[in-house]
């Protein structure tokens, strides 16, 4: 079976490793992405990681997951915050393919923990599939036919900037915007508290706590009901750090779901909760990898 470095880049860390075509890890690492050092930092050691692998192993392809807007045609990054200075226009698969002559695909890391759900996750077997990451922000991935829906110009699925209630879905239904809630609401300062903090308080009966958390529901559930409507589909998946308190939010926000959907489309709309954990990045990253491949072989067909 054929090797594939899987990287997955996030705003704190680079998770990393070898997989097999059967999906299994052979090894994998975890070291600090140093987002402040800018993206040429972060291009180094993508590039030093697979040159370190490919001193052990034969590669057959660099598969790569990243923050920010990503051309997977290019595999280049079109647009990323501040929080990764001078990341935008950094062209990843260009500069693997071209030192180290070994075959690179790039996608957006919420699209790749899309992709892993879709694929042997909660979504497996669904046609059409809506993966949310509900954390700093809120992002969102259409799966539709086993395949990313990137929309006309890549910013398919950005559902965190929907407008609602006079702002936006990731400003009022994030887990920050849940801690800068309750911070507000007792009076201290957001950076001592977390979401940990939240929902042990919440579980022994803290009155803020339950009410932020409520809060926060009630705009998932418009959220996601508003996404049903528009591209109706058969799972919808939720990840990020606060949906580990599954126990606690399950019930609650599949309550607000089906109070904002007809009855018709809720009973045919499962719910589920993130399978794959801190592998969803590289595991996605993989399946687009395959995706892309298999693109690019039928262009050439023609």
């Amino acid at each position: 079976m054929k090797n594939y470095v899987c990287i997955d880049v996030g705003g704190t860390a680079i998770k990393y490793g070898i997989i097999k075509e059967d999906l299994n890890f052979i090894k994998t690492y975890e070291i600090d992405t140093e987002a402040q050092k800018g993206g040429q930092n972060i291009l180094d050691k993508i590039i030093n990681i697979v040159e370190n692998f490919k001193n052990d192993y034969e590669i057959a392809g660099v598969c790569i997951s990243t923050a920010g807007m990503v051309d997977c045609e290019k595999g280049e990054i079109i647009y990323a915050s501040s929080l990764i200075p001078n990341y935008t226009g950094i062209n990843i698969r260009e500069a693997i393919e071209k030192k180290l002559n070994i075959h690179c695909e790039v996608e957006n890391d919420v699209n790749c923990a899309a992709l892993a759900e879709h694929f042997v996750g909660g979504a497996k077997g669904s046609n059409i599939s809506l993966c949310l990451t509900i954390g700093t922000g809120i992002g969102g991935s259409i799966i539709i036919n086993n395949e990313v829906y990137h929309g006309a110009f890549g910013s398919g699925g950005e559902v965190g900037y929907m407008n609602m209630m006079g702002s936006t879905f990731q400003e009022l239904g994030s887990s920050s915007a849940l801690v800068k809630k309750v911070a507000s609401m007792k009076n201290i300062e957001a950076q001592k508290i977390d979401g940990k903090y939240i929902f042990e308080n919440a579980k022994t009966g803290d009155k803020d706590c339950i009410k932020a958390i409520d809060d926060m529901i009630e705009v998932l559930g418009q959220g996601i009901a508003n996404i049903c409507y528009i591209i109706n589909p058969e799972v919808v998946v939720l990840g990020g750090g606060i949906m580990a308190q599954e126990e606690y939010l399950y019930d609650k926000i599949k309550s607000s779901i089906d109070k904002n959907l007809i009855p018709f489309i809720s009973n045919k709309t499962k719910l589920v909760f993130a399978l794959n954990g801190n592998k969803a990045g590289m595991l996605g990253a993989y399946f687009n990898f395959k995706n892309m491949e298999k693109k690019r072989k039928l262009r050439k067909e023609d």
